[in-house]
């Protein structure tokens, strides 16, 4: 009991008043490092092949299959932890990511993985600024201080992917919708002088593969999609649902419409490219329209300071120079 007060009075004075519980929170944190990996790299157990299939037993010691599993994905083996069990919660992120962009089969993995990894970061971090000015010769610090430099960091290490993917969707959306009626318009070239829908898809990815990226390359993934034999219908779909983008939906149910009642392409191609255009040129107008409502509190705060000194800092300067003539005079006086 001796050694522990001796224990306890060197950290108070060492780190403070709550030096002790920051040994504790960090012991803590430690061993639920050294922990994590024990509990995620576990052996197999042997009563677990009595409940596995045949088949799959045989693939996973080494058989025959088509189709074997990247062994360079390093988190495979954390698939349980790091995916989300639900599966509407696993196709709600899945979408989410792919309308990002990110559509490799682990982009689900790698996004919870970060966000564990950049909050455990971000504490460990905290840990050590508090231990550092602890240790100086400053005030101790509150609890509310402590629960700020520990916790926020970890919350904010936590929420940035989230906000990562999220603003990159949304840069993403803007710029396949941009890109679309120009698009529409190519893809309305290329059917009108006699190829196909197919080959139009095509070119228009090939054409678009410098200036709009994103959207060439969902023109090309559905181009490989159908040549692959999938359902024209479905492929297009799966487009519409991958941009997240409601002229997409739009164009896609066009499509669809025109081969189940069989009119022409090229026509509504051209009633379609025609919408989209004059709804770019709505667009643009209606930012312009916003541009002077968002510039007002702008001018306000370049404009108004400078105009103020302007006009009133003479006047307010010579009323400086009267109120301390009048002192001295006061001053002066028997």
């Amino acid at each position: 009991m001796h050694a522990l007060a001796l224990i306890t009075t060197w950290l108070q004075a060492s780190l403070g008043p709550s030096g002790p519980m920051l040994l504790l929170g960090a012991l803590g944190l430690l061993m639920i490092l050294v922990a994590l990996p024990v509990l995620l790299v576990r052996p197999r157990d042997a009563f677990d092949r009595l409940t596995t299939p045949k088949s799959q037993d045989t693939t996973e010691a080494g058989g025959d299959t088509l189709r074997r599993p990247d062994s360079a994905d390093k988190l495979e083996r954390f698939s349980t932890f790091l995916e989300p069990r639900s599966a509407s919660e696993y196709s709600a992120i899945r979408l989410k990511l792919l309308q990002a962009g990110y559509g490799s089969k682990d982009a689900v993995r790698l996004y919870y993985f970060l966000q564990v990894v950049l909050g455990l970061g971000s504490v460990g971090l905290g840990t050590t600024y508090t231990i550092y000015l602890s240790a100086g010769d400053g005030p101790p610090a509150t609890s509310s201080q402590l629960v700020l430099r520990l916790l926020l960091p970890g919350i904010i290490g936590y929420l940035l992917p989230k906000y990562w993917v999220t603003r990159r969707q949304a840069e993403r959306k803007e710029a396949v919708t941009n890109a679309f009626p120009d698009s529409l318009d190519m893809m309305l070239v290329c059917v009108e002088a006699g190829q196909s829908l197919d080959q139009a898809i095509l070119r228009v990815a090939q054409e678009l593969g410098a200036g709009a990226p994103d959207l060439a390359r969902e023109f090309e993934l559905v181009s490989h999609e159908l040549k692959a034999g999938k359902d024209k219908s479905d492929v297009l779909r799966d487009m519409a649902e991958r941009c997240g983008v409601l002229d997409i939906s739009s164009f896609v149910t066009v499509l669809i419409q025109s081969q189940q009642f069989g009119t022409t392409i090229a026509d509504a191609l051209r009633v379609h490219a025609s919408e989209m255009r004059d709804k770019r040129v709505m667009r643009a107008e209606e930012k312009a329209n916003t541009l002077p409502t968002k510039m007002t509190l702008a001018t306000m705060l370049l404009t108004v300071p400078p105009l103020l000194i302007i006009l009133i800092g003479p006047a307010l300067f010579e009323i400086s120079d009267v109120l301390g003539s009048s002192r001295d005079a006061t001053v002066a006086a028997p």
